[in-house]
């Protein structure tokens, strides 16, 4: 891995700020016309409308509304839909995330039963859970990931399960040790930016913890498929966009996700380049060329988009080098 820069390893700021959406104070920037693929249609169908009703029933919170997905039409018509646990507020207030920020409720003793119960209806094969950050946590919300692998386990035994975890930074490497132990299929994580904008874009993280997390998932289980994925658009030089790719091949990370960053609200970080198609394109080819099982790089690209289908893929491709070198 590259030599830890100045500045990214310092105390976090506190936990409680002002609400993301609060901030008056905050400049607001001319935000830039979208391109015409970035562009989306509004959701219309009934797959849409039905896949809503089923989270509301169950009293569950999606990180497709929450973050504002531009994929959401499109997944919600095919019944895929990524589940946001441990609450809609987040202790975390990053400058590229639409969540709201403050102190968060006390978390629901009955969510990982409506998760799972939610996951048979919609006959899900693949399901990803997220969540907000909860530094409140002593675990930072790791036994409730836990318990949601378990329950989903029990109602439907045959269903893939991709988690996207928060960094639990400045927990116990415990509350790492207790999720691989539950055995998800794919562990994901996203490093989100390039490490010179982590003070200004991702100010509560810090770069060099997320990816020894990952290295930590592979170190105790190698079984488990590790996932990250960074937004383009944000001011990133290319070579810096590389280096992340080596440090995530250096933390033996297997899927790699690129996306274009939109800018939620005026509040929020500008979008300081609309990167084309044919640049994520190059970025994917580097991306392979370095050794990753699968990436995915496209400007509506985002970590749960067609995650089953990119699931049986990376599977398929571990498989093919396992047989290649004789094992």
């Amino acid at each position: 891995m590259t030599k830890v820069q100045p500045g990214l390893e310092t105390p976090a700021q506190p936990l409680y700020l002002a609400p993301m959406n609060d901030l008056s104070a905050a400049p607001r920037p001319e935000r830039q016309r979208k391109p015409d693929w970035i562009r989306v249609k509004a959701p219309t169908s009934e797959g849409f409308a039905k896949t809503r009703a089923l989270m509301r029933s169950k009293n569950l919170v999606t990180v497709c509304e929450e973050a504002a997905c531009p994929n959401i039409g499109e997944c919600w018509t095919k019944k895929h839909a990524t589940v946001m646990i441990l609450g809609d507020v987040c202790t975390r207030a990053c400058r590229f995330c639409n969540v709201k920020t403050g102190m968060p409720r006390k978390v629901d003793p009955l969510e990982p039963q409506h998760v799972a119960e939610a996951a048979a209806q919609m006959g899900l094969e693949h399901i990803v859970i997220t969540s907000v950050d909860r530094d409140d946590l002593p675990d930072g919300g790791a036994s409730q990931f836990v318990k949601v692998i378990e329950e989903i386990r029990k109602a439907n035994p045959t269903t893939t399960i991709e988690i996207l975890t928060p960094d639990f930074r400045n927990k116990h490497e415990a509350a790492i040790e207790a999720i691989v132990a539950a055995r998800p299929d794919v562990y994901n994580h996203n490093l989100e930016t390039v490490p010179r904008l982590y003070p200004t874009i991702r100010p509560g993280a810090r770069y060099y913890a997320s990816l020894r997390l990952l290295e930590t998932v592979k170190r105790l289980d190698p079984t488990i498929f590790t996932k990250s994925g960074i937004m383009l658009g944000l001011g990133e030089q290319r070579l810096e966009v590389h280096q992340v790719m080596d440090d995530m091949r250096s933390a033996d990370i297997d899927f790699l996700t690129m996306g274009q960053y939109l800018q939620p609200t005026p509040r929020h970080a500008k979008v300081e380049e609309f990167v084309t198609p044919a640049a994520f394109q190059a970025y994917g080819a580097i991306g392979r060329a370095k050794g990753f099982l699968q990436v995915a790089s496209s400007p509506l690209t985002r970590s749960s988009y067609h995650a089953g289908e990119d699931f049986a893929e990376m599977k398929a491709a571990r498989e093919a080098k396992l047989a290649k070198a004789g094992k």
